[in-house]
């Protein structure tokens, strides 16, 4: 036993020693038997960190692992923030899962520490969207909510996301206030695991109906979809939970022409058809690719296990397949819905649309040329969320996205929906083709109106402690040593997003950004180019988000000029480095 360190040592015995199951407490004495010393320190060297977002780590055995005990913490320390900041009152959330391996018992876990505390809990019969969970949280006017998912990461994680009572995930103060009670819970035998299921609902059709009524009333060109009812859609949920709910939703619309891929409309956490099952990847949607080729379609869609993101793929003017980024179909989609609500008389001055910092900018050219206000947020849809809550009742929001290909339509949640996303893209679909036209040539087109915005991220992962450091001192020198110029031309903007500080170059003033603290910096040049740099918070990993752009007077251009500027994203890449 000498191989391992003291603290992990001290760690193992707790759990050894304590009210552990035995199934648990017999694994890592084989562990221990085997020697599996590495594998037991990267178990036990700490505790899994509770964040601003919730829980997300790998499934096993330890401290450090996502299990029954460390989601129970988790809820009960969420519980004990629900019950002070809602005295005398009964508190009700909703719970929903993904389709990762365990998800569906650790939802139970919740469940019962949740009503062994008192707490209602609204408990979806099988796995549903996260997006849902938002919905039902503020459906059944919840305090609170929970949805067991790792978004997109391999099949070895899972997680824990915690959401307020708007609907949205966790902002400050709630966030910290939630974290410290977390820390707070300072051992298993502080977690009521024994549940009341008295104070336990099962819920599911009666909301999904409910929901999908509200992403009916999102549809601004139903003629056109009539018309092109017929248009060859190929969809997949990449084993997760759209299956549930994308398939309704699009039949609801009208679309009658919709394939599904059915090996991955099996619910399945091991994700057996992809390496990794993100829609940001070319490989996810490769199988859906394939089928669109078999059958000749107009529009590839896939999202990822809790349904939050989507991809999609389109035909280009040669009729070859082409995938679009994140930021290229949050700007049809921005486009797409002003455009509709001004041919419909509805833009009346209050409305406005939502977008993060690293974001594409031509949807705030966009927004200026409708006269609608684009705000920027940071990083983190739980921002657009928050800010249509402040907004609600006063301003209308039509739409928002982030490059990360989440999106939202309607006021309907306050989180990235690839439910409604989907049904509004093959919307969009229809309605370009009714015009004689498609998604791809109503992307050129959109470029030659506003300039053709280019962006491209390059994340940069360093290793452990001395890689952390790395990336500080990375950050420390572009903030004492900014670059003067980039891509050959002026930085005449910086903005430093952790100090809220917006500063003219030229001119030396310095305005405020009404931001909450970020460490994010911002460098903008002459010709328009924006760089920007943002570190992770909970790994060594470095973020560089790039974008720049020019304008073409006719859609012949864009092949030539989009070249162009992948070779300026090149040189003030290699420059920043």
């Amino acid at each position: 036993m000498q191989q391992l360190e003291a603290s992990v040592q001290q760690k193992i015995d707790q759990w050894l020693e304590g009210s552990y199951d035995e199934n648990s407490k017999q694994e890592i004495r084989s562990l221990i038997e085997q020697e599996k010393f590495e594998e037991l320190t990267d178990a036990f060297y700490k505790d899994l960190e509770f964040g601003t977002g919730g829980l997300r780590g790998i499934m096993g055995i330890g401290s450090n692992r996502v299990n029954k005990y460390t989601f129970g913490v988790a809820t009960q320390g969420f519980s004990n923030f629900l019950k002070k900041t809602y005295p005398d009152q009964q508190i009700k959330v909703a719970i929903a899962h993904d389709c990762r391996n365990n998800s569906d018992t650790l939802a139970k876990v919740v469940a019962d520490v949740f009503s062994a505390n008192g707490i209602k809990v609204y408990f979806f019969e099988g796995l549903r969207p996260t997006p849902e969970l938002s919905y039902a949280v503020r459906e059944l006017n919840c305090q609170g909510g929970v949805v067991l998912t790792a978004s997109h990461n391999p099949k070895e994680y899972n997680g824990f996301k915690a959401y307020g009572a708007d609907g949205g995930q966790l902002v400050s103060p709630h966030d910290k206030a939630v974290m410290e009670e977390v820390q707070k819970v300072a051992s298993i035998d502080d977690v009521k695991f024994e549940g009341n299921n008295e104070l336990i609902e099962m819920i599911g059709e009666d909301v999904d109906q409910k929901y999908l009524a509200e992403l009916k009333k999102l549809s601004v060109s139903e003629k056109e979809i009539q018309n092109q009812k017929d248009l060859k859609i190929v969809f997949s949920p990449i084993h997760g939970t759209a299956g549930v709910l994308v398939p309704p939703a699009l039949k609801m619309y009208g679309f009658e022409n919709v394939t599904l891929v059915e090996e991955q409309m099996v619910v399945d956490g091991n994700f057996p058809t992809v390496v990794y099952p993100n829609p940001e990847e070319q490989d996810a949607l490769a199988m859906a690719l394939d089928k669109a080729k078999e059958i000749d379609a107009e529009l590839v869609m896939a999202t990822d296990p809790d349904a939050d993101r989507i991809g999609i793929a389109v035909k280009d003017t040669s009729g070859e397949w082409t995938l679009l980024n994140g930021n290229q179909t949050a700007c049809l989609i921005i486009n797409y819905m002003l455009t509709a609500w001004k041919n419909a008389g509805k833009l009346n001055g209050n409305q406005y649309i939502v977008k993060t910092v690293v974001t594409s900018y031509l949807i705030d050219e966009i927004a200026e040329s409708y006269s609608v206000d684009c705000f920027n947020t940071l990083t983190g849809f739980k921002y657009i969320g928050e800010l249509m809550t402040n907004f609600e009742g006063e301003k209308e929001f039509i739409a928002g996205g982030e490059e990360s290909y989440g999106y939202l339509i309607g006021e309907h949640v306050r989180d990235k929906d690839a439910v409604v996303s989907a049904v509004i893209i093959a919307e969009m679909a229809a309605y370009y083709k009714d015009n004689g036209s498609s998604l791809y040539e109503a992307l050129l087109e959109m470029y030659v109106d506003f300039g053709i915005y280019q962006e491209k991220l390059i994340s940069i992962t360093k290793k452990g402690k001395s890689g952390a450091e790395e990336i500080l001192e990375m950050m420390k020198n572009f903030r004492e040593n900014p670059p003067t110029s980039l891509g050959g031309s002026d930085v005449i903007t910086i903005k430093d997003y952790k100090s809220a500080e917006e500063k003219n170059v030229k001119t030396g003033e310095v305005s405020e950004i009404d931001l909450p603290s970020s460490n994010v910096l911002q460098f903008i040049t002459e010709d328009g180019a924006i760089i920007s740099a943002r570190p992770s918070g909970t790994e060594p990993k470095i973020k560089f988000y790039c974008s720049v752009n020019d304008t073409i007077a006719t859609v012949h251009e864009y092949p030539f000029v989009q070249k162009k500027l992948m070779n300026k994203i090149d040189q003030i890449m290699e420059e920043l480095s």
